[in-house]
């Protein structure tokens, strides 16, 4: 889920739009520095094995906004040390920095999403580091940074093949196919009917992949999802969704999607949105492992991770005014409820949650690690390397060409 989409009623450009015209009749949206501003709960203290895995691991979240704040302020403002000191200790290295934009302004508006926290990662390199090259989220782990990743939650930004490589050479490493809705590539997981890949979308799953640029399609429709993974010479992702088999949720992916992916060498990142996880209360940690189990005894532990669908503080923590146009923005059938994070996952440390829990469901470490970033930074390796497009074969001298066969 992204916090905007052009494709419905809130566009991301009508969102802060909302949000200027809120701020004038004195209703503010939160600064950067909402968790560290607040009062914030005693610091958990987890066991040793747990602080220690965490800590060897490579910790990879495929879905990660760095901040659920619409405001230019969110990435205009200096960071403070509380926040600062909130991203050096969530036991996350890689943040995969991802929005939706759709429509008329989605070429302007992603380039302005790039250039924004592009700059916000520049100004604050003693905690900041962006992705270019699968080393860098090593380096990152070594130096104790946040590895930044940018990504799209659409490809509506792609008005034509040529900028899919134009984007890349501006920062971008992953793009969503589509958003919930159609678009001229494919469609989207809540639309009526789903056409599958168009003409178009077959030359983007080109491009993509002869520049490096790693495919998802968590918001695609079933249709859509299964040929964009057959199309795709290489493997491609489902960076932040659940198993439908565990919850009826048409954004959810399929067993048969699954198993397609995971053929392909794909991982899917598990999510902690609360309808994602379930459709009833509570909903708690324990029910997002019980999706990390669907897909290990499915497909394999090689092909899930993890793509949180969130910021560190979590959904349920935003003022309440932008929590309802959060809201507003969706069809029915993404089915909110009261709260959108899940029990045990929507705080600054949750990763050390989950890999406890983890543990109590018997996993091993190197399983643990696998689970919690290696499965993806091995996706990641392969995806990053551009694939250029073989030569055309030039027909053998004195022989005619397929075209110009000279009939029998």
């Amino acid at each position: 889920m992204s916090s905007h989409q052009a494709s419905l009623s809130m566009s991301r450009r009508r969102l802060l739009a909302a949000a200027a015209g809120a701020a004038v009749t004195g209703f503010m949206l939160p600064r950067f520095g909402r968790s560290a501003t607040a009062a914030a709960p005693e610091r958990k203290k987890y066991p040793k094995k747990v602080t220690d895995i965490v800590e060897r691991s490579l910790v990879i979240d495929m879905l990660a906004p760095l901040k659920l704040d619409f405001r230019p302020e969110a990435y205009a403002e200096p960071l403070t040390a509380a926040d600062a000191e909130m991203f050096r200790s969530c036991g996350i290295t890689g943040f995969h920095n991802s929005i939706g934009v759709g429509g008329a302004s989605a070429y302007d508006d992603a380039l302005s999403f790039l250039a924004a926290w592009s700059g916000f990662v520049a100004r604050n390199t003693d905690v900041f580091t962006q992705v270019g090259v699968i080393t860098d989220l090593d380096k990152a782990k070594a130096q104790r940074k946040i590895a930044v990743i940018m990504g799209l939650q659409n490809a509506d930004e792609f008005r034509s093949v040529k900028d899919v490589k134009e984007f890349f050479q501006l920062g971008l490493r992953c793009a969503q196919l589509t958003y919930n809705t159609q678009n001229l590539i494919g469609s989207g997981s809540t639309e009526r009917v789903d056409g599958g890949i168009s003409d178009y979308g077959v030359e983007i799953i080109k491009a993509m992949n002869e520049v490096g640029m790693l495919i998802d399609v968590s918001h695609s429709g079933d249709r859509t999802t299964l040929e964009a993974i057959e199309l795709s010479p290489r493997p491609i992702a489902i960076t932040h969704s659940n198993c439908r088999a565990l919850n009826n949720h048409p954004r959810l992916k399929t067993d048969e999607a699954i198993k397609k992916l995971a053929a392909k060498g794909g991982v899917m990142g598990i999510t902690g949105v609360r309808m994602f996880v379930k459709d009833k209360d509570p909903t708690t940690i324990e029910d997002i492992v019980d999706h990390i189990d669907h897909v290990a005894k499915l497909v394999g532990v090689e092909h899930v991770g993890i793509g949180s669908d969130s910021d560190l503080m979590g959904y349920d923590k935003m003022p309440p005014d932008q929590y309802k146009q959060l809201k507003a923005a969706y069809k029915a059938s993404y089915a909110f409820r009261d709260k959108i994070d899940t029990e045990g996952f929507d705080h600054p440390r949750k990763v050390y949650d989950l890999t406890e829990a983890l543990l109590r469901r018997g996993y091993s470490e190197a399983n643990i690690q696998a689970v919690l970033g290696g499965n993806f930074r091995r996706l990641l390796a392969e995806s990053w390397v551009p694939r250029p497009p073989a030569p055309q074969k030039k027909p053998e001298d004195g022989k005619p060409t397929d075209a110009t066969q000279e009939k029998k």
